[in-house]
Protein backbone atom coordinates (compact mmCIF):
# COMPACT_ATOMS: atom_id res chain seq x y z
CA UNK A 1 0.00 0.00 0.00
CA UNK A 2 1.37 3.42 -0.95
CA UNK A 3 1.12 5.84 1.94
CA UNK A 4 2.09 9.46 2.41
CA UNK A 5 4.62 9.87 5.21
CA UNK A 6 3.26 11.79 8.21
CA UNK A 7 6.21 14.16 8.22
CA UNK A 8 8.13 15.22 5.11
CA UNK A 9 11.11 17.42 4.42
CA UNK A 10 10.23 20.89 3.04
CA UNK A 11 11.68 20.01 -0.37
CA UNK A 12 9.32 17.02 -0.52
CA UNK A 13 6.20 18.58 0.99
CA UNK A 14 6.32 21.55 -1.38
CA UNK A 15 5.84 19.26 -4.38
CA UNK A 16 2.23 18.53 -3.43
CA UNK A 17 -0.63 20.17 -5.27
CA UNK A 18 -2.32 22.53 -2.84
CA UNK A 19 -4.94 25.26 -3.08
CA UNK A 20 -6.22 28.00 -0.85
CA UNK A 21 -9.38 29.93 -1.65
CA UNK A 22 -8.85 33.63 -0.87
CA UNK A 23 -12.04 35.16 -2.29
CA UNK A 24 -13.20 36.89 0.95
CA UNK A 25 -9.72 38.35 1.42
CA UNK A 26 -9.68 39.48 -2.24
CA UNK A 27 -13.00 41.30 -1.83
CA UNK A 28 -11.65 43.14 1.21
CA UNK A 29 -8.42 43.97 -0.66
CA UNK A 30 -10.29 45.57 -3.56
CA UNK A 31 -12.59 47.48 -1.20
CA UNK A 32 -9.59 48.82 0.70
CA UNK A 33 -7.15 49.51 -2.12
CA UNK A 34 -9.30 50.86 -4.95
CA UNK A 35 -10.78 53.72 -2.94
CA UNK A 36 -7.27 55.17 -2.62
CA UNK A 37 -7.16 55.93 -6.36
CA UNK A 38 -7.62 59.45 -7.72
CA UNK A 39 -6.74 61.46 -10.83
CA UNK A 40 -6.38 65.17 -11.64
CA UNK A 41 -6.83 67.26 -14.73
CA UNK A 42 -4.76 70.13 -16.03
CA UNK A 43 -6.79 72.63 -14.02
CA UNK A 44 -8.95 72.17 -10.94
CA UNK A 45 -10.67 69.02 -12.15
CA UNK A 46 -10.21 65.95 -9.99
CA UNK A 47 -11.93 62.62 -9.40
CA UNK A 48 -11.45 59.29 -7.67
CA UNK A 49 -12.99 55.98 -6.69
CA UNK A 50 -15.43 56.53 -3.83
CA UNK A 51 -16.78 53.03 -3.22
CA UNK A 52 -16.60 49.42 -4.38
CA UNK A 53 -20.27 48.54 -4.85
CA UNK A 54 -20.01 45.16 -6.55
CA UNK A 55 -17.62 42.22 -6.31
CA UNK A 56 -18.28 38.77 -7.76
CA UNK A 57 -16.00 35.92 -8.71
CA UNK A 58 -13.28 33.71 -7.30
CA UNK A 59 -9.67 34.11 -6.20
CA UNK A 60 -7.25 31.36 -5.30
CA UNK A 61 -3.61 30.72 -4.55
CA UNK A 62 -2.32 27.37 -5.76
CA UNK A 63 0.93 25.50 -5.52
CA UNK A 64 2.11 23.04 -8.10
CA UNK A 65 5.52 21.40 -7.90
CA UNK A 66 6.90 24.13 -5.57
CA UNK A 67 5.51 26.94 -7.76
CA UNK A 68 2.96 29.43 -6.42
CA UNK A 69 0.25 30.52 -8.85
CA UNK A 70 -2.43 33.15 -8.46
CA UNK A 71 -5.73 32.30 -10.15
CA UNK A 72 -8.58 34.80 -10.10
CA UNK A 73 -11.49 36.00 -12.19
CA UNK A 74 -13.58 38.78 -10.66
CA UNK A 75 -16.21 41.32 -11.67
CA UNK A 76 -15.71 44.68 -9.95
CA UNK A 77 -18.19 47.56 -9.83
CA UNK A 78 -17.18 51.02 -8.60
CA UNK A 79 -18.65 54.42 -7.84
CA UNK A 80 -16.54 57.46 -8.67
CA UNK A 81 -16.89 61.08 -7.66
CA UNK A 82 -15.22 64.23 -8.85
CA UNK A 83 -15.31 67.98 -9.18
CA UNK A 84 -15.65 69.68 -12.58
CA UNK A 85 -13.79 72.85 -13.54
CA UNK A 86 -16.80 75.00 -12.56
CA UNK A 87 -17.09 73.34 -9.14
CA UNK A 88 -19.94 70.98 -10.04
CA UNK A 89 -19.90 67.75 -8.04
CA UNK A 90 -20.02 64.85 -10.48
CA UNK A 91 -20.79 61.20 -9.83
CA UNK A 92 -20.81 58.08 -11.96
CA UNK A 93 -20.17 54.36 -12.03
CA UNK A 94 -17.81 52.00 -13.79
CA UNK A 95 -17.87 48.21 -14.00
CA UNK A 96 -14.91 46.06 -14.97
CA UNK A 97 -16.50 42.72 -15.99
CA UNK A 98 -13.26 40.74 -15.84
CA UNK A 99 -10.31 41.36 -13.57
CA UNK A 100 -8.41 38.15 -14.25
CA UNK A 101 -5.04 36.44 -14.00
CA UNK A 102 -5.20 36.29 -17.81
CA UNK A 103 -4.79 40.07 -17.94
CA UNK A 104 -1.62 39.75 -15.86
CA UNK A 105 -0.21 36.97 -18.05
CA UNK A 106 -0.85 38.76 -21.34
CA UNK A 107 1.11 41.80 -20.21
CA UNK A 108 -1.15 44.09 -22.24
CA UNK A 109 -4.35 45.84 -21.32
CA UNK A 110 -7.40 43.80 -22.25
CA UNK A 111 -9.69 45.24 -19.60
CA UNK A 112 -13.19 46.30 -20.56
CA UNK A 113 -14.79 49.28 -18.82
CA UNK A 114 -18.53 49.95 -18.69
CA UNK A 115 -19.05 53.61 -17.81
CA UNK A 116 -22.12 55.52 -16.72
CA UNK A 117 -22.73 59.10 -15.62
CA UNK A 118 -25.13 59.78 -12.75
CA UNK A 119 -24.94 63.61 -12.73
CA UNK A 120 -26.96 65.49 -15.40
CA UNK A 121 -24.82 66.32 -18.39
CA UNK A 122 -23.35 69.78 -18.99
CA UNK A 123 -20.22 70.73 -20.95
CA UNK A 124 -18.07 70.86 -17.80
CA UNK A 125 -19.54 67.62 -16.47
CA UNK A 126 -18.86 65.87 -19.78
CA UNK A 127 -15.31 67.24 -19.76
CA UNK A 128 -14.68 65.67 -16.34
CA UNK A 129 -16.36 62.44 -17.45
CA UNK A 130 -14.00 62.22 -20.43
CA UNK A 131 -11.05 62.90 -18.15
CA UNK A 132 -12.11 60.08 -15.82
CA UNK A 133 -12.51 57.64 -18.70
CA UNK A 134 -9.07 58.55 -20.03
CA UNK A 135 -7.04 58.54 -16.81
CA UNK A 136 -8.74 56.39 -14.18
CA UNK A 137 -8.13 53.11 -16.08
CA UNK A 138 -4.38 53.72 -15.89
CA UNK A 139 -4.59 54.06 -12.10
CA UNK A 140 -6.86 51.02 -11.81
CA UNK A 141 -4.64 48.77 -13.92
CA UNK A 142 -1.56 49.81 -11.97
CA UNK A 143 -3.35 48.73 -8.79
CA UNK A 144 -4.64 45.51 -10.40
CA UNK A 145 -1.05 44.62 -11.26
CA UNK A 146 -0.22 44.62 -7.54
CA UNK A 147 -2.93 42.08 -6.72
CA UNK A 148 -1.04 38.83 -7.55
CA UNK A 149 1.95 39.84 -5.44
CA UNK A 150 -0.36 40.80 -2.58
CA UNK A 151 -1.97 37.35 -2.66
CA UNK A 152 1.40 35.59 -2.52
CA UNK A 153 2.79 37.88 0.16
CA UNK A 154 -0.26 37.38 2.39
CA UNK A 155 -1.08 33.72 1.78
CA UNK A 156 2.01 32.08 0.30
CA UNK A 157 3.25 30.96 3.70
CA UNK A 158 0.09 28.90 4.13
CA UNK A 159 0.98 26.70 1.16
CA UNK A 160 4.76 26.56 1.39
CA UNK A 161 6.34 24.42 4.08
CA UNK A 162 9.23 26.28 5.67
CA UNK A 163 12.48 24.67 6.81
CA UNK A 164 12.22 26.89 9.88
CA UNK A 165 10.56 24.78 12.59
CA UNK A 166 9.03 27.92 14.08
CA UNK A 167 6.86 28.40 10.98
CA UNK A 168 4.57 25.70 9.70
CA UNK A 169 2.68 25.95 6.43
CA UNK A 170 -1.01 25.11 6.46
CA UNK A 171 -2.63 23.55 3.37
CA UNK A 172 -6.08 24.59 2.22
CA UNK A 173 -8.91 22.76 4.02
CA UNK A 174 -10.03 19.69 2.02
CA UNK A 175 -13.64 20.91 2.11
CA UNK A 176 -12.90 24.24 0.44
CA UNK A 177 -14.36 24.94 -2.98
CA UNK A 178 -11.33 24.94 -5.24
CA UNK A 179 -11.63 27.48 -8.13
CA UNK A 180 -9.34 27.23 -11.08
CA UNK A 181 -7.48 27.16 -12.31
CA UNK A 182 -7.03 30.16 -15.27
CA UNK A 183 -3.14 31.66 -11.97
CA UNK A 184 -1.15 33.03 -13.19
CA UNK A 185 1.79 34.57 -11.36
CA UNK A 186 4.63 31.99 -10.90
CA UNK A 187 7.20 32.05 -8.11
CA UNK A 188 10.54 30.77 -9.48
CA UNK A 189 12.41 27.97 -7.80
CA UNK A 190 15.89 28.90 -6.63
CA UNK A 191 18.62 27.10 -8.54
CA UNK A 192 20.13 25.80 -5.34
CA UNK A 193 16.89 24.32 -4.00
CA UNK A 194 17.23 21.04 -2.14
CA UNK A 195 16.82 17.93 -4.26
CA UNK A 196 13.54 16.03 -3.82
CA UNK A 197 13.67 13.04 -1.50
CA UNK A 198 14.30 9.80 -3.38
CA UNK A 199 11.25 7.78 -4.28
CA UNK A 200 10.94 4.17 -3.32
CA UNK A 201 10.12 1.39 -5.74
CA UNK A 202 6.87 -0.44 -5.02
CA UNK A 203 6.48 -3.80 -6.74
CA UNK A 204 2.84 -4.29 -5.87
CA UNK A 205 0.38 -1.51 -5.17
CA UNK A 206 -3.14 -1.40 -3.88
CA UNK A 207 -4.95 0.95 -6.24
CA UNK A 208 -8.39 2.38 -6.82
CA UNK A 209 -10.28 4.50 -9.36
CA UNK A 210 -11.08 8.20 -8.92
CA UNK A 211 -13.68 9.97 -11.08
CA UNK A 212 -14.93 13.54 -11.42
CA UNK A 213 -17.26 15.11 -13.96
CA UNK A 214 -18.65 18.50 -14.91
CA UNK A 215 -20.81 20.17 -17.55
CA UNK A 216 -19.43 22.93 -19.78
CA UNK A 217 -21.03 25.36 -22.20
CA UNK A 218 -18.99 24.16 -25.18
CA UNK A 219 -19.16 21.48 -27.85
CA UNK A 220 -17.46 18.13 -27.46
CA UNK A 221 -15.23 18.93 -30.45
CA UNK A 222 -13.99 22.15 -28.85
CA UNK A 223 -13.40 20.56 -25.45
CA UNK A 224 -11.51 17.66 -27.05
CA UNK A 225 -9.24 20.16 -28.78
CA UNK A 226 -8.76 22.29 -25.66
CA UNK A 227 -7.59 19.24 -23.69
CA UNK A 228 -5.18 17.92 -26.34
CA UNK A 229 -3.92 20.85 -28.44
CA UNK A 230 -0.48 21.91 -27.19
CA UNK A 231 -1.19 25.53 -28.10
CA UNK A 232 -4.53 25.63 -26.25
CA UNK A 233 -3.70 23.69 -23.09
CA UNK A 234 -1.76 26.54 -21.35
CA UNK A 235 -4.88 28.74 -21.48
CA UNK A 236 -6.59 26.57 -18.86
CA UNK A 237 -3.62 24.88 -17.17
CA UNK A 238 -1.77 28.19 -16.59
CA UNK A 239 1.55 26.41 -17.23
CA UNK A 240 3.68 25.09 -20.13
CA UNK A 241 2.50 21.91 -21.84
CA UNK A 242 3.70 19.39 -24.41
CA UNK A 243 1.13 17.39 -26.34
CA UNK A 244 1.10 15.48 -29.61
CA UNK A 245 -2.35 13.85 -29.62
CA UNK A 246 -1.35 10.60 -31.30
CA UNK A 247 -1.38 7.06 -29.84
CA UNK A 248 1.99 6.33 -28.25
CA UNK A 249 3.04 10.00 -28.10
CA UNK A 250 4.18 11.51 -24.80
CA UNK A 251 2.54 14.52 -23.18
CA UNK A 252 3.38 16.79 -20.25
CA UNK A 253 1.02 19.13 -18.35
CA UNK A 254 1.33 21.72 -15.59
CA UNK A 255 4.98 22.46 -16.31
CA UNK A 256 5.93 18.79 -16.01
CA UNK A 257 3.78 18.10 -12.95
CA UNK A 258 1.84 15.40 -14.85
CA UNK A 259 3.30 13.18 -17.56
CA UNK A 260 2.29 10.16 -19.61
CA UNK A 261 1.52 8.81 -23.06
CA UNK A 262 -1.60 8.80 -25.19
CA UNK A 263 -3.06 5.30 -25.53
CA UNK A 264 -5.99 6.03 -27.84
CA UNK A 265 -7.97 9.03 -29.08
CA UNK A 266 -11.50 8.89 -30.48
CA UNK A 267 -12.51 12.51 -31.21
CA UNK A 268 -14.75 13.88 -29.94
CA UNK A 269 -15.80 10.98 -27.72
CA UNK A 270 -12.87 9.72 -25.67
CA UNK A 271 -9.22 10.22 -24.72
CA UNK A 272 -7.29 7.43 -23.00
CA UNK A 273 -3.79 8.10 -21.68
CA UNK A 274 -1.33 6.93 -19.07
CA UNK A 275 -0.97 9.40 -16.19
CA UNK A 276 1.69 9.88 -13.52
CA UNK A 277 2.16 12.61 -10.94
CA UNK A 278 5.72 13.94 -10.84
CA UNK A 279 6.03 13.96 -7.05
CA UNK A 280 8.46 12.22 -4.69
CA UNK A 281 5.50 10.51 -3.01
CA UNK A 282 4.10 9.04 -6.24
CA UNK A 283 5.50 5.51 -6.74
CA UNK A 284 8.41 5.45 -9.18
CA UNK A 285 7.52 4.01 -12.56
CA UNK A 286 3.82 3.70 -11.74
CA UNK A 287 1.28 4.99 -14.27
CA UNK A 288 -2.45 5.23 -13.77
CA UNK A 289 -4.80 5.30 -16.76
CA UNK A 290 -6.90 8.41 -17.34
CA UNK A 291 -9.99 8.04 -19.51
CA UNK A 292 -11.72 11.26 -20.49
CA UNK A 293 -15.17 10.97 -22.07
CA UNK A 294 -17.37 13.62 -23.69
CA UNK A 295 -21.18 13.45 -23.71
CA UNK A 296 -22.69 16.33 -25.67
CA UNK A 297 -26.30 17.40 -25.17
CA UNK A 298 -28.28 20.20 -26.80
CA UNK A 299 -26.80 23.00 -24.70
CA UNK A 300 -23.70 21.63 -22.95
CA UNK A 301 -21.17 18.82 -22.81
CA UNK A 302 -20.55 16.57 -19.84
CA UNK A 303 -16.88 15.68 -19.41
CA UNK A 304 -15.93 12.76 -17.16
CA UNK A 305 -12.37 12.11 -16.00
CA UNK A 306 -11.86 8.56 -14.69
CA UNK A 307 -8.39 7.80 -13.32
CA UNK A 308 -7.82 4.06 -12.82
CA UNK A 309 -4.80 2.88 -10.85
CA UNK A 310 -4.58 5.61 -8.21
CA UNK A 311 -2.46 4.31 -5.29
CA UNK A 312 -4.52 3.81 -2.16
CA UNK A 313 -4.04 6.83 0.08
CA UNK A 314 -3.99 9.32 -2.80
CA UNK A 315 -7.75 9.36 -3.43
CA UNK A 316 -8.63 12.64 -1.72
CA UNK A 317 -5.61 14.50 -3.05
CA UNK A 318 -6.15 13.36 -6.64
CA UNK A 319 -9.90 14.08 -6.50
CA UNK A 320 -9.30 17.63 -5.25
CA UNK A 321 -6.76 18.29 -7.95
CA UNK A 322 -8.72 16.82 -10.83
CA UNK A 323 -11.48 19.21 -9.76
CA UNK A 324 -9.13 22.12 -9.17
CA UNK A 325 -6.82 21.88 -12.17
CA UNK A 326 -8.99 20.28 -14.83
CA UNK A 327 -12.60 21.25 -14.02
CA UNK A 328 -11.99 24.73 -12.64
CA UNK A 329 -9.18 25.31 -15.11
CA UNK A 330 -11.66 24.92 -17.96
CA UNK A 331 -14.17 27.14 -16.16
CA UNK A 332 -11.54 29.85 -15.83
CA UNK A 333 -11.35 30.36 -19.61
CA UNK A 334 -15.02 31.24 -19.96
CA UNK A 335 -16.67 27.92 -20.68
CA UNK A 336 -19.38 28.76 -18.18
CA UNK A 337 -20.43 27.52 -14.78
CA UNK A 338 -21.29 23.93 -14.09
CA UNK A 339 -24.97 23.31 -14.75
Amino acid sequence: MATIPPSMAPSTANWHWKNKTVTPWAKAWFERELVTLSIKGEGSEEAGVSEVVDFEGDAELGQRKSKLLTIYDCRVGLKWKGTASDGTEVEGKVTIPEVSHENAIDGISSYIYEWSLTTPSTPTVEALFNLVKARLPVALETKFAEFPSAIIETHGKDLTVSADTSRTGTPAPPTSNIPVASGASLATIAAAAAKPAPRTETKKLNTTTVSVDANFMASADDLFSILTDEKRIPAWSRAPAKSNPQPGAEYSLFGGGVKGKYISLNPPKEIKQTWALESPTWPTGHFATLTTTFDQSSDSTKVTWSLEGVPTGFEDEITRNLQGYYVHGLKSIGLGSEL
